[in-house]
């Protein structure tokens, strides 16, 4: 009896009396609420005892066809929560849209639609500003790129900061900071020029902070499960914050001058954190409103990320860097942030001049060209996370499933843009643009969620890092794209160079990633 106790688990699976059944099956509550739950594999020494491991062997290989299914995966057996707690029941829809969790995603998402909204405010008060002032063209793009210069600088310190206090503080402090910046910022270019590039300075460092504060609540408040979901909705209130951005600062220009936008955003800022503030914690189980269900959901589907984020605090404050960047699947994510920058960037800057020059589009009259292209974006990257999520519920693999969102987010980009360079009308081309665009958001659930599974630990430097690496070049496709174009004389040329480049950079991050925890601290040895 004793080494029958002692065979593994694959081997019960071939034990001739334990079959697949071919319809669904349900757990009889007697099995749930079993009083021995947590002795699954202790003080077995009779026959019921081995019959009662071989029912619950069962329930997990029936699992898969069950209307809730729960995933048996080795992430669950290093923490044992191969127990029946993590038998919770997946939530309806309904239960999940109301929970406290999406409450969270949901500020995340308006702080990422503000980031992006003041970021690009910018864009359209330049025109004016330019003429009020006198600049030329070469200094309004120094303007411009003060703030790239200042989000240079601060993600890595930011995404330490996060790892160390949590997502909730530092982002609360950098979503006040980058709106003081924004509603200061028709004082400074009333003062000085140097007062103007400072505020833009400071936009940028302060909203350094903002993807890595998203991605280290997003793994304290979703399961695994989940997260992909969770990331895309984040995520549509950043692309949607550009769209916003785009169309409504000409409108409260026209209402309250060329200074109205950077006040009503700042104060939108200011009232956003209140809210941050009052109606969030920093953990699920900190959360005075959370249920018993949702807190149990939460804390046995994410025992991993969950247990990570809540243990004790140390003393030492600064990463390992070198033993994070001696991994590959560290470089495959910050390769993929890298071209993420490089695509988003040389798009929101450069496309509407390529519309202008090549199909002599006039885009003062064509609003829907900035607005359109991200709105798709904020569905599809949405509609990407559930996807991915589902995958991961029915058994595929987590790595698996990082490496399809991760090809759909470059490879579709990638041909895309060579449907942009053929086409014969701006009716189409506006169409491939639109989308590359909405292809590439599936990226968000690959090496986007991918930084809180190799590292959750260190996912906000991590983000950092990958986050510096991708403003590099952002600045080296903005600058890069003028440059080629004047040496070659083909926006197309430089089109079909960003193609190639999406398809290499989707080659290296199947080879190297994946998503499994990696062990950034075991020792580098000479």
């Amino acid at each position: 009896m004793a080494s029958a106790v002692r065979t593994s688990y694959p081997a019960l699976s071939r034990d001739r009396n334990v079959t697949k059944p071919e319809s669904k099956f349900t757990i009889p509550p007697r099995f749930v609420d079993s009083q021995n739950r947590n002795n699954r594999f202790r003080d077995v020494s009779s026959a019921s005892s081995l019959q009662r491991i071989r029912l619950r062997h069962d329930s997990a290989v029936l699992r898969p066809v069950a209307p809730h299914r729960v995933r048996v995966s080795s992430n669950d057996a290093q923490f044992g929560s191969f127990s029946e707690e993590n038998e919770v029941q997946a939530p309806s829809f309904a239960e999940f849209i109301t929970s406290e969790r999406v409450k969270v995603v949901a500020m995340l998402a308006l702080a990422l639609a503000l980031c992006n909204a003041d970021r690009v405010v910018m864009s359209v008060a330049i025109v004016p500003l330019s003429l009020s002032n006198g600049w030329s063209r070469s200094f309004a793009g120094i303007v411009q790129s003060s703030f790239l210069w200042g989000y240079l600088v601060s993600p890595i310190a930011g995404g330490t900061l996060v790892d160390y206090y949590g997502g909730k503080v530092v982002m609360a402090w950098g979503v006040a900071l980058w709106s003081l910046a924004t509603f200061l910022t028709p004082w400074a270019a009333e003062t000085s020029l140097w007062a103007l590039l400072a505020m833009r300075a400071l936009l940028g460092i302060a909203e350094g902070v903002a993807l890595p504060c998203m991605n280290n609540m997003v793994a304290r408040w979703f399961p695994q499960t989940e997260r992909a979901r969770a990331v895309g909705l984040a995520m549509a209130g950043f692309t949607l914050g550009s769209a916003v951005g785009l169309m409504l600062s000409p409108i409260l220009m026209s209402q309250g001058g060329v200074f109205g936008p950077f006040v009503i955003f700042g104060l939108s800022g200011f009232l956003w954190v209140l809210v941050w503030l009052s109606a969030t914690s920093s953990t699920p189980n900190q959360n005075p409103q959370i249920s018993k269900y949702e807190l149990d959901y939460i804390s046995n589907k994410g025992q991993k990320s969950f247990l990570v984020e809540n243990k004790p605090k140390t003393a030492k404050v600064i990463p390992p860097f070198r033993r994070l960047l001696s991994k590959m699947p560290t470089w495959s994510i910050i390769v993929a942030n890298a071209m993420h920058s490089w695509g988003f960037f040389v798009i929101l800057s450069w496309m509407p001049i390529y519309f202008n020059s090549v199909y002599h589009v006039d885009l003062r009259q064509a609003a829907w060209f900035s607005a359109v292209p991200w709105i798709v974006m904020a569905v599809m990257g949405y509609v990407g996370g559930l996807w991915s999520d589902i995958l991961i519920r029915n058994g595929t693999s987590v790595t698996l499933t990082r490496k399809i969102m991760q090809s759909i987010g470059f490879v579709g980009p990638g041909i895309a843009l060579v449907g942009l360079v053929t086409a014969k009308s701006p009716a189409f081309a506006s169409a491939w643009l639109t989308l590359a665009v909405g292809l590439k958001s599936f990226s968000h659930s690959g090496f986007l969620v991918n930084l809180q599974e190799i590292a959750p630990q260190y996912s906000g430097v991590l983000h950092g890092i990958s986050n510096t690496a991708g403003t590099f070049a952002a600045i080296l496709g903005t600058v890069g794209a003028g440059f080629f174009v004047e040496l070659v004389g083909s926006f197309q040329g430089f089109i079909l160079l960003t193609s190639l480049l999406y398809i290499l950079s989707a080659l290296f991050y199947n080879v190297f990633s994946t998503g499994e925890r990696v062990n950034f601290d075991e020792p580098i040895y000479e």
